[in-house]
């Protein structure tokens, strides 16, 4: 079967239910969010075996010599709950904006993130911009409230959603706070562009691409976007990575931001110096992802057997015109 043509009809049935969790979710106690998405999480681990066996099997790749196959499992279903966490948190976001103006919630204590990504903000301004990255891991939703609440102009290289008044919904606060959203198709122009302005660009790209780097990634190799270390080398712009998990406290997330990795346009060929960037970015993912393991998306496809096209050789004018 073909897919579905999805009418605007469609779209406002979809977007009216969604308003309709925000509205459930925003009316009930975290704890209580916490425990559903406990149970959410074990009902996505037992009823889709698909995303039950790839969560699975990537956990075997980054950990099988250290966790038995029960602890395996249990890592996954954790990872499941953590899946949901996430939705609800940025539903329940400790930030939120009205009009050009950051508002806090009062019960989320956020004063160590904004003290800790001040290094970010050094970084930033001593640059004229930079590449941050996070993986898929705690709340990568917090990252561009915090940078917005300290001052550094941010862009960001979204997935455009399906439906435009889901889209609307959730970008409209983000777009008014001053920040750029880019559609992840075909974002290298804009990219460029908003660097060369001075601003600072959030990517996530820890996730699997068809045409890439293949780096190592927990010892298995993976294949990578070479774009942020693309654009670091191109514009001498510095990568930093940077996250924020999850604690036992509900109202509290600990926050991490690496040294900034620098490109060296004379240490090498530009095709070395790209994987190297590459590989220092996996490595300071991965560490930040072994703190906290039970919070990453395991069940992205992160490890694909299906990488045929190199980002060099033939594949070379895509990225460099």
């Amino acid at each position: 079967m073909g897919k579905i043509r999805k009418t605007r009809a469609y779209h406002i049935v979809e977007y009216l239910g969604f308003s309709v969790i925000v509205s459930i979710a925003k009316s009930l106690p975290v704890k209580v969010l916490r425990a559903i998405s406990g149970v959410l999480g074990a009902v996505l681990f037992a009823a889709i075996p698909r995303r039950r066996e790839i969560a699975l099997q990537n956990i075997r790749i980054a950990f099988g010599d250290s966790l038995s196959e029960e602890e395996i499992r249990a890592l996954a279903r954790q990872s499941c709950k953590a899946f949901f966490l996430t939705a609800i948190e940025i539903i329940r976001s400790p930030f939120r904006f009205d009009g050009a103006n950051i508002v806090r919630d009062g019960r989320y204590k956020t004063e160590h993130l904004e003290h800790l990504f001040q290094k970010a903000k050094l970084i930033h301004d001593e640059a004229g911009g930079c590449i941050f990255v996070t993986p898929h891991l705690g709340n990568w939703e917090l990252l561009p409230y915090v940078s917005a609440l300290i001052g550094i102009p941010l862009a960001i290289v979204v997935r455009p959603l399906d439906n435009p008044y889901l889209e609307r919904a959730v970008f409209s606060s983000r777009i008014a706070s001053g920040q750029v959203i880019i559609p992840k198709m075909n974002a290298m122009f804009s990219l460029e562009r908003l660097l060369r302005k001075g601003r600072s660009i959030g990517m996530l790209p820890d996730q699997s691409t068809s045409r890439g780097l293949r780096v190592k990634f927990f010892g298995a190799d993976a294949t990578v976007t070479p774009i942020p270390a693309l654009l670091a080398l191109r514009y001498g712009r510095p990568v930093v990575v940077v996250a924020a998990c999850r604690t036992e406290d509900p109202y509290y997330f600990e926050g991490f931001v690496s040294d900034p990795i620098r490109p060296e346009p004379g240490r090498a060929d530009e095709r070395s110096e790209i994987e190297r960037i590459s590989r220092e970015i996996n490595v300071k993912m991965e560490e930040i992802i072994r703190k906290y393991p039970e919070q990453y998306l395991w069940m992205h496809n992160r490890w694909k057997e299906s990488w045929k096209t190199p980002i060099f050789g033939k594949a070379k004018s895509r990225f460099y015109p």
